[in-house]
Order: C-alpha cells, then sequence, then structure tokens
C-alpha cells in the first residue's frame, strides 16, 4: 500500500512540474498577471492536503516596460526597461552617466557603479540590435548595434533603446534618467 501511494504521489508531482513548466511558458496569461496553477490529487489514505504551486512569472509578465529618457552623445532618443530583477536593479542607480567603448565590433560597454543583480533573471535571448543588456561575469553595461551572438544565460537583456545602428555604433557618451 505505502509503494502504490509513494508511485502515486511521484507520478502527480512530475505530471504537476510539467504542467506548471508548461503554464509558465505560455503567453495567455493577461500581461502583469503570473499565471497560476492549483496541483491537486486525491488525498491518499495518509491524509496529506492538496498542495498548490504558483507558477513564476511567464515572459509576458516580465516585459510591463519602464520609460527611459536615454541621450546619446547629446541626442535624446526613446528606450525601455523590461520588468527583469536586473532592470528593475539597474532603475535604482538611476541617473546614469557612462563613458561607452566599444567590444567586438558588436556593442558598446561600459560600467555601471556596482554589479547588478542576476537573481530570477529571465530566460536568455539573443541580443538584437538597440538592445540594452548585462553581462554578468564582467558586470558591464552593453548597448548592441549589431545583432549580437547566440542566446547565454550570463547575458541579460535588460531593455531597449529605440536609436538606429549608426548612431549607436559611434556612441561615445550614453545618459540614462527614468522617464517622468
Amino acid at each position: 500500500m505505502t509503494i502504490t501511494v509513494r508511485r502515486a504521489l511521484n507520478a502527480t508531482a512530475t505530471t504537476s512540474a510539467l504542467l506548471l513548466a508548461a503554464t509558465a511558458c505560455s503567453d495567455d496569461s493577461p500581461t502583469g498577471q503570473p499565471p497560476s496553477t492549483t496541483t491537486s490529487s486525491s488525498a491518499p489514505a495518509s491524509g496529506q492536503q492538496q498542495t498548490s504551486a504558483s507558477a513564476s512569472p511567464s515572459r509576458s509578465a516580465r516585459s510591463t516596460p519602464m520609460r527611459l529618457r536615454v541621450t546619446i552623445d547629446g541626442r535624446p532618443v526613446d528606450a525601455t526597461l523590461n520588468d527583469s530583477p536586473a532592470a528593475r536593479d539597474l532603475a535604482s542607480l538611476l541617473p546614469l552617466t557612462l563613458d561607452l567603448e566599444d567590444f567586438n565590433g558588436t556593442e558598446r560597454i561600459a560600467d555601471p557603479p556596482r554589479k547588478l543583480t542576476t537573481e530570477n533573471a529571465p530566460e536568455p535571448q539573443a541580443p538584437k540590435t538597440g538592445d540594452l543588456s548585462y553581462y554578468a561575469p564582467w558586470g558591464n553595461l552593453a548597448v548592441f548595434y549589431k545583432n549580437g551572438p547566440a542566446a547565454s544565460g550570463d547575458l541579460l537583456i535588460l531593455g531597449h533603446i529605440d536609436a538606429d545602428a549608426d548612431l549607436l555604433s559611434e556612441a561615445d557618451r550614453i545618459t540614462i534618467e527614468a522617464a517622468s
């Protein structure tokens, strides 16, 4: 009897984990509200209670944008930060003015005053032209003026700057402020 109950619980846990993962990857939930699921099984003879689990925020819930006021070499451009923990941490440092330098013929980089959090990072994405990102191992910010390499767990996309590649590729100084 104990082995049968244990197998039933293991099967339920596996099914629940798959359902939770599928729900977390779904973009069907309303923006700003993380999907949640309740997993339950018939109460076993031991009287265990039903369990409830909340999924981590979906990709759409993590991308509630924060508008920024960005100036690149004296030219204002529109930009947004996503709602990831690292982007919120960057927002806590604003306003920032950073001197940029070229890296790898693909991006302009600068060092923020301190390292940003990498906890609960969103799924890795390959950087695109205009993406503002954070490279965790070095602790630097990067503004991509060309599409970057493949997705990496070390590179966190924080937001996007709406500027053409030519302006981004020649940028020497960037000022980032919260929009009012």
